[in-house]
């Protein structure tokens, strides 16, 4: 009774539990690129020709594919019926002339036909498949918690519910933040100065603080240069200086950290008109 604590707020506990799903979900992401890896490597032996020809990522119907046939000798025999299967399950973007060409491509090709690798391979679907299925699931429960918090800045275009629950994690209250350089710090990406004893100059981006964070904030700016014309001209006189990509991008991310800043602190949502 003596003591004056305060309540936490609901955001206190929601930043935690948004650290501790948003990180998990950032290791499941890292498996599951390091099992698609693993996928193609298989591929290269079997089938080369399969990934180049599905523009190098697994859709829903290439996955179905390798589940279902796996080996180049197995899609040599595809009929109509597969076809037709195919094409409602890429709701008629899976073409007949490229069934056909599919079916060429696989009795041409260069791979070889080994038992070994229709087994490593249907191991590898599995776990892949189901890195995805757990990765949706934490996905739902962080856009669930994040809706609940909705800090303003989720109205900045280009920053979806993953995005700004990783913000929101790994930064927590922002009103514990003095000042946007503060939080420029906290996130590493503040330039370092090179101090010589005589003259003192910036030199690269730090990196210190969460590389979490850092790349979320950095790839909000992608979107925003290409939607939004008061970002897009910032990047446009960056590069003006000389600057190459990276590094303008930056210039970006420390400007959209600014924003982010002034938009908690004074409590409304983004609006293009009133940014300088």
């Amino acid at each position: 009774m003596t003591v004056e604590y305060k309540p936490h707020s609901k955001g206190f506990y929601h930043s935690y539990s948004l650290k501790s799903l948003t990180r998990l979900r950032d290791r499941l992401i890292r498996q599951r690129s390091f099992y698609l890896v693993k996928i193609t490597n298989v591929l290269d032996h079997t089938f080369p020709e399969f990934k180049p020809f599905f523009h190098e990522r697994l859709s829903k119907t290439a996955l179905y594919l390798l589940e279902n046939y796996g080996s180049a000798e197995k899609m040599v025999k595809m009929n109509s019926a597969a076809y037709e299967k195919l094409r409602s399950l890429s709701r008629g973007k899976f073409s007949p002339q490229q069934f056909i060409r599919l079916k060429e491509l696989a009795a041409n090709t260069v791979g070889v036909n080994n038992s070994i690798f229709d087994v490593e391979l249907n191991s590898l679907l599995a776990l892949y498949k189901s890195l995805i299925k757990e990765i949706d699931t934490l996905e739902k429960e962080i856009n669930r918690l994040i809706e609940e918090v909705h800090p303003h800045y989720m109205s900045v275009p280009g920053i979806g519910p993953i995005s700004a629950a990783v913000i929101y994690s790994e930064y927590g209250d922002i009103s514990n933040f003095s000042t946007p350089a503060q939080m420029l710090a906290f996130a590493g990406i503040e330039p370092g100065i090179n101090d010589s004893g005589t003259e003192s100059h910036g030199g690269r981006m730090v990196k210190h603080g969460s590389s979490q964070l850092r790349y979320v904030l950095i790839n909000c700016c992608l979107p925003l240069i290409r939607f939004d014309m008061t970002f897009a001209a910032y990047y446009a006189k960056k590069r003006g200086e000389g600057k190459p990509h990276r590094v303008a991008v930056t210039h970006v991310a420390k400007k959209l950290v600014r924003v982010i800043y002034a938009l908690e602190r004074q409590g409304v949502d983004f609006n293009a008109l009133k940014l300088r």
